[in-house]
């Protein structure tokens, strides 16, 4: 076995008693209570009136945090807890190389080494603040089943292990000390099958000691029972009261047939206890979990093809690769990620960017840099992001954007013509934005679908500027284009955002028709 840099491992605390959650009538019919008085149901009908919240659509940028036990070893990515026992993989090679076979060190071994010792969440939503979050979204619980808040139905969980503190609730708490808003990401649903390699051979998920941290680790082919699916209604229940989320994440997999009823009143649930606090709030699904219109899409690492009618999001992260933390990360670069947050906001969308933090409890500091970068470049051009809605077309420009899910692995490179549009209305007027995604190499900004012959602008312009330049630029309009000539740069951020002001629209006064 090789050495490994947590050869001298600390001593397993005392593991605190199992907690009995086979006997679930009474928390249920509480559940059923909230539901029953409205003004939600838990029928499709009914969640189908929800509309998102204008918060939510004027925020356009949010953090995710992976975080957990999967970051002490740090390899593959935050499937690790499953990967370690699939037998064949480079994790199960790499775990039982480093740290010994399966049987002698699982998973639940990593958790004395998951200290966060200095984990700081003032310090953490102050750089999400200064990279200009709105709302931060924490994984409550990934699919290793180990709990980052404090949950009254399993004692694996980071307020008694590990950490020994409701990391979770900290961070929440220091979200809104910071004036952001909090929410949560759940991935229980996964868990009914998560381990179920350990059960194939001789590994410590067999242990009946550790059967309520492994779970079912059950075959993917099977539909959970309704134990499971009930703790996966009430743990996610427990969040929702304990913490109060105006987000609520949920990961693939809870579109199964079996979850259907479970979702329908856990929607209702949520959404009728945010309507007791007075407070707006929002569920992100995947794939086909929730009908259109009863909560806000979300798709992974990945895009549409165009401005979608109702506003939806994308989950993705600084790295190309895993979500959590790993060493040698393939991390996207500052244009990357501006050029994602513009192309997700002018069809309509919300970017929800992932950091991973370490087992220490520090991110990263490549990951840090990118933050403070996004931050500098909206100090500069959030107008052209915060508040806005899209225009009639999204984009021009000759890169083809790959659409759909799990894009982001090859990202292309963009040029000066490849922009992107937004727009504002409010008590000062209207304004049209143009985000190009690089700086033209000759120093003139051409935008096409402003030309007065395109139709798409039929309106006057009363003027252009170029945000964060406070010198005037010269600029004419013609039938194909309007043309910026760019001052010299202040900064090195990426590309260049054109604001144009259009004059109103004047009614045209009526005449004296009916007397005389």
């Amino acid at each position: 076995m090789e050495t490994h840099p947590n050869d001298e491992q600390p001593a397993h605390p005392p593991i605190p008693p199992r907690i009995d959650i086979t006997d679930n009538t009474l928390a249920l019919a509480r559940v059923d209570a909230v539901v029953g008085q409205g003004p939600f149901s838990a029928d499709w009908t009914s969640l189908a009136t929800y509309t998102p919240p204008r918060w939510y659509q004027d925020a356009k940028f949010g953090i995710f945090l992976h975080w957990g036990v999967y970051s002490v070893p740090a390899f593959g990515s935050e499937w690790y807890s499953r990967d370690m026992y699939r037998q064949g993989s480079k994790e199960f090679d790499h775990h039982a190389q480093t740290y010994g076979p399966q049987a002698e060190f699982g998973y639940k071994d990593f958790i004395p080494l998951f200290t966060m010792a200095e984990f700081d969440p003032d310090a953490w939503a102050a750089l999400f603040r200064r990279a200009g979050a709105q709302f931060v979204v924490p994984v409550a619980e990934h699919h290793d089943g180990f709990a980052m808040y404090d949950t009254d139905r399993s004692r694996w969980k980071a307020s008694a292990m590990g950490p020994g503190r409701d990391v979770f609730g900290e961070l929440s708490d220091a979200t809104q000390r910071a004036w952001m808003v909090n929410g949560a990401s759940s991935h229980r649903a996964e868990h009914w099958f998560f381990m179920n390699g350990g059960a194939k051979f001789d590994s410590d998920v067999l242990d009946p000691e550790y059967l309520d941290f492994y779970g079912p680790a059950q075959r993917e082919e099977t539909a959970p029972n309704e134990l499971f699916l009930e703790d996966w209604l009430l743990r996610t229940v427990e969040i929702i009261d304990k913490y109060r989320p105006q987000v609520l994440w949920f990961d693939w997999w809870i579109e199964q047939p079996a979850f259907e009823p479970y979702r329908r009143r856990l929607a209702a649930y949520y959404y009728n206890r945010a309507h007791e606090w007075q407070r707006e709030v929002v569920i992100n699904y995947k794939w086909d979990a929730f009908v259109p219109g009863s909560a806000v899409y979300d798709i992974e690492r990945g895009t549409m093809g165009g401005v979608l009618p109702e506003v939806w999001q994308n989950d993705t992260a600084v790295s190309k690769g895993a979500w959590c933390y790993v060493e040698g990360h393939d991390y996207k670069t500052l244009p990357d990620l501006v050029a994602e947050l513009a192309d997700v906001v002018s069809k309509n969308g919300v970017l929800l960017l992932n950091v991973g933090p370490t087992a220490q409890g520090t991110i990263p500091a490549p990951e840090q840099e990118l933050l403070e970068g996004i931050g500098a470049w909206l100090s500069i051009n959030g107008e052209a992001i915060f508040g806005t809605r899209p225009w009639l077309i999204a984009a021009e420009g000759p890169t083809q954007v790959a659409v759909g899910s799990f894009t982001d692995g090859d990202l292309p490179t963009y040029t000066s013509e490849d922009i992107r549009f937004t727009t504002r209305t409010d008590v000062t007027g209207e304004y049209l934005y143009a985000i190009l995604l690089a700086r033209p190499a000759d120093g003139v900004a051409r935008i096409n679908a402003f030309g007065s012959g395109t139709g798409l602008l039929p309106r006057a312009v009363r003027s252009v500027v170029v945000l964060g330049d406070p010198e005037p630029v010269r600029w004419t309009r013609v039938a194909g284009c309007v043309e910026i000539e760019l001052n010299e740069p202040r900064t090195d951020a990426p590309g260049v955002v054109v604001k144009v002001w259009l004059e109103p629209v004047v009614p045209q006064p009526r005449g004296d028709f009916l007397h005389g």
